[in-house]
């Protein structure tokens, strides 16, 4: 029986990239589309041909994001891959952040993936074999002036990410943490917009989506533990980055 992934965020740009990588490399699997926005997702599905199925879901409700999962493995069977990819930014002074919009932000980029990874990794185990893709950011790195709880839920996501792949590995589950920096999306382009357009923004290297799916489908195959792109960001892994944003970065609204 093919394999049945499933790919949260399918009507962004990464996440839409994504599935396209993954039918190029996996081009008998059946793939589930997750996604709030459903008529671009459903554009994607007829692109990509084969089995697939769009599931839309709010993810800022997890135990939707649960239901959409069990309709998931209900119509194309058990989980062999999850891409968690689905995820919005809000630039904002920490003060200003309407804590509704916070929570939301917090469901959306942190608790409803770690969910879907909770629920979807028992699949993998059981079969001994899977992945786990989890799109975090270099935001989860890097103190970024703006991003404190989407920085806080990327770094909660990547770290329960890191530590999973290292428990989960003997199980025969892959698991690849994805940092990027800016990459050309609505997303990257409104969080710039947020911060108005400074020399760092300006300056700063952005990424094409469709060579970082690229870069992640090729960490799959290799066993890459993660993901920096563009390569510029991996000063980030390094605590390099954290104090230049702070003193010369863009200036929260």
């Amino acid at each position: 029986m093919s394999e049945h992934l499933v790919v949260t965020g399918s009507s962004g740009a990464i996440g839409g990239a994504l599935a396209r990588a993954l039918r190029r490399r996996h081009p008998n699997a059946r793939l589930t589309l997750v996604d709030v926005s459903e008529a671009p997702s459903r554009a994607l599905a007829d692109a990509l041909g084969g089995d697939v199925a769009v599931a839309p879901c709010d993810l800022a409700d997890p135990a939707a994001a649960l239901r959409a999962l069990d309709d998931a493995r209900a119509h194309f069977g058990a989980v062999h891959g999850l891409v968690n990819c689905a995820g919005f930014m809000e630039v904002r002074r920490f003060d200003r952040m309407p804590w509704a919009r916070a929570a939301e932000l917090l469901a959306v980029d942190l608790v409803s993936p770690l969910a879907l990874m909770h629920a979807a990794v028992g699949d993998m185990v059981q079969a001994r074999r899977g992945f786990v893709v989890n799109v975090a950011s270099m935001a989860g790195k890097v103190t970024l002036p703006g991003c404190a709880f989407y920085g806080a839920a990327k770094a909660g996501l990547s770290m329960a990410s890191e530590i999973a792949r290292r428990e989960l590995a003997e199980l025969g589950v892959r698991v690849v943490t994805v940092y990027p920096g800016a990459v050309a999306s609505p997303l990257e382009a409104r969080a710039r917009d947020q911060y108005g357009r400074t020399l760092l923004t300006r300056l700063v290297p952005t990424g094409d989506p469709a060579v970082l799916a690229q870069k992640i489908v090729e960490a799959l195959d290799s066993g890459r533990a993660r993901v920096v792109y563009p390569s510029f960001y991996a000063l980030g892994l390094f605590g390099v980055a954290g104090p230049l944003a702070l003193a010369f970065g863009p200036t929260a609204r």
